[in-house]
C-alpha cells in the first residue's frame, strides 16, 4: 500500500468515526495535533493546514501542497452531589463516553504567495449522557449537538513579512435533546421519554493577519464570525399518552454559535526554541436562551441561557530536534456559564488544559503530530439555581483527550 493510498484511507476512517465532543461551553478547540499540543498557542504561528482554523493569514507563508487530517478522542469524566434542596449529597455518574471529532485540511499554492486552502472540522458540539433514572432525569438524560464546518480559504502574502487570509464557511448542525416527563400515575404508570431530533445549516466567515516584523517575533490576528443555525426537526414521545395531548410532531429551534478571535504573539527563543501566547475571546453572549417552538397547537418551550462573554489565555511551545518536534502548554479557560443557570445539560466550569506532544517526520514526504491534553475543572457549586427544577449541587469534572494528525506533503 502506498502512503498516499493510506493516508486517504485515514482521512475517510476518521470521517467516519466524526462524532460530538465535549467542550468549553459548548466550543472545541483541538483542530490538530501540532496545535493542540502547545495549548492551541499557535494563532501567530500557523504552520500547517489547521491554519484554515487558528489563522488563515498563516496559509500565506506555505509555500507546498499538504493534506493534514486527523482525529482528537475525548474522555471525559463528570460526578454532580445533590440536589441539595432534597438534602442529598449522593453522587450521580455521568454515563463514560469516548467522543472523537475529526479535522482535515488541503493546502494548494496557486501562485508566489497566493495559496487556497479547504478544510473540514468540528469548532462546537456537546455531548452529555445521564443515566434514564438518575435524579435529574426531568432535566435531561441525552444531549448531542454536532457541527461540521466546511471553509474554503484564500490567503494572500502580500510582502515578505505580511499576509491576510479570508474563507466562508458553510456549516451543517443537528442536535438530539432526550429527559423524561415527570408525568406518571396510576393512569400514565410509566415516565414518557421526549425525544427532539432538529437540523439546519448557516454561514458565516473567518478572516486573518500574520505578521512577521523581524526573523524571530511573528505577531498574528484572526476572527471567525458568528453564525445562526435555523433547525428544523421532529418530537416524540415514548409512551405516547394520548390523553395528555403531548406536543408531537414538527418542531423548530434557532442557536447561534458564538464569534471568535485571537490575539497570538510568537518569539523564537533560540535557534531551536519558540515560544508562543495567545488570547483568545468567544461571544457566548450570543446563547441566551434555546427556545424550541412546537407546530402543534403552536406552542413553544423557552429555557433561558444567559451565557457571558470570556476569554482563553493560551502558552505554549516547540523545541526543534530535527526529525522530532518536542511540544506542550498550558491554557486557562473561563467558563461563559452563570452560577445560577449551571445544569446537567453542561456542567461547564473554569478549568486549566495541560498539553503535550510530539512531532516525527516519518519520510520525506509525510509526517505525524501527536498529542495528549488533561483538563482539570475546577470545582463548581450551582446555587441558588433558576431552573424550574432547583437543581442546586456541586460538579466535579476532568476530561482526558488524545489527538494524532498525519501530513502530507506533495
Amino acid at each position: 500500500m502506498s502512503i498516499a493510498r493510506g493516508l486517504c484511507i485515514f482521512v475517510f476512517m476518521a470521517l467516519l468515526l466524526a462524532s460530538n465532543a465535549f467542550a468549553g461551553g459548548f466550543q472545541l478547540n483541538e483542530h490538530g495535533a501540532k496545535g493542540m499540543a502547545q495549548a492551541g498557542a499557535f494563532a501567530a504561528r500557523a504552520t500547517d493546514g489547521s491554519a484554515i482554523f487558528w489563522n488563515p493569514a498563516g496559509l500565506g507563508f506555505q509555500n507546498t501542497a499538504s493534506a493534514y487530517a486527523g482525529v482528537t478522542l475525548i474522555m471525559p469524566k463528570v460526578s454532580f452531589y445533590g440536589p441539595t434542596q432534597n438534602n442529598s449529597g449522593a453522587e450521580n455518574k455521568m454515563n463514560t463516553q469516548i467522543f472523537n471529532p475529526i479535522n482535515g485540511y488541503v493546502v494548494y499554492p496557486i501562485a508566489d504567495g497566493l495559496t487556497a486552502g479547504f478544510g473540514v472540522n468540528n469548532p462546537y458540539g456537546l455531548g452529555t449522557e445521564w443515566p434514564e433514572t438518575w435524579v435529574g432525569r426531568f432535566i435531561t438524560v441525552k444531549v448531542d449537538l454536532k457541527t461540521f464546518f466546511f471553509t474554503p480559504t484564500l490567503s494572500y502574502r502580500i510582502l515578505d513579512n505580511l499576509s491576510i487570509g479570508a474563507g466562508f464557511n458553510y456549516v451543517t448542525g443537528e442536535v438530539t435533546l432526550s429527559r423524561r416527563v415527570p408525568v406518571a400515575s396510576v393512569a400514565t404508570p410509566t415516565e414518557p421519554m421526549v425525544n427532539l431530533d432538529l437540523s439546519g445549516t448557516g454561514m458565516g466567515f473567518n478572516v486573518g493577519l500574520l505578521y512577521k516584523p523581524t526573523t524571530d517575533l511573528s505577531v498574528g490576528l484572526s476572527y471567525r464570525s458568528s453564525v445562526k443555525i435555523d433547525a428544523e426537526g421532529t418530537a416524540d414521545f415514548t409512551p405516547n399518552y394520548a390523553a395528555l395531548s403531548f406536543p408531537v410532531g414538527d418542531a423548530a429551534a434557532s442557536l447561534e454559535l458564538p464569534a471568535t478571535g485571537f490575539a497570538a504573539v510568537a518569539y523564537k527563543v533560540t535557534d531551536v526554541f519558540t515560544l508562543e501566547a495567545d488570547y483568545q475571546y468567544i461571544g457566548w453572549s450570543s446563547y441566551d436562551e434555546l427556545k424550541v417552538e412546537f407546530k402543534k397547537n403552536n406552542t413553544s418551550s423557552a429555557s433561558p441561557k444567559n451565557y457571558q462573554d470570556t476569554y482563553i489565555i493560551r502558552l505554549g511551545g516547540e523545541y526543534d530536534l530535527g526529525c522530532w518536534k518536542l511540544r506542550g502548554g498550558v491554557y486557562y479557560d473561563h467558563s461563559p456559564v452563570k452560577t445560577e443557570y449551571l445544569e446537567p445539560l453542561l456542567p461547564d466550569a473554569n478549568r486549566i488544559g495541560y498539553n503535550i506532544g510530539f512531532g516525527y517526520q516519518l519520510s520525506q514526504h509525510l509526517n505525524v503530530d501527536v498529542a495528549y491534553l488533561f483538563i482539570k475543572f475546577s470545582e463548581r457549586k450551582a446555587e441558588n439555581t433558576i431552573h424550574e427544577n432547583n437543581f442546586d449541587g456541586t460538579y466535579k469534572s476532568t476530561v482526558n483527550l488524545l489527538g494524532v494528525n498525519f501530513e502530507y506533503s506533495f
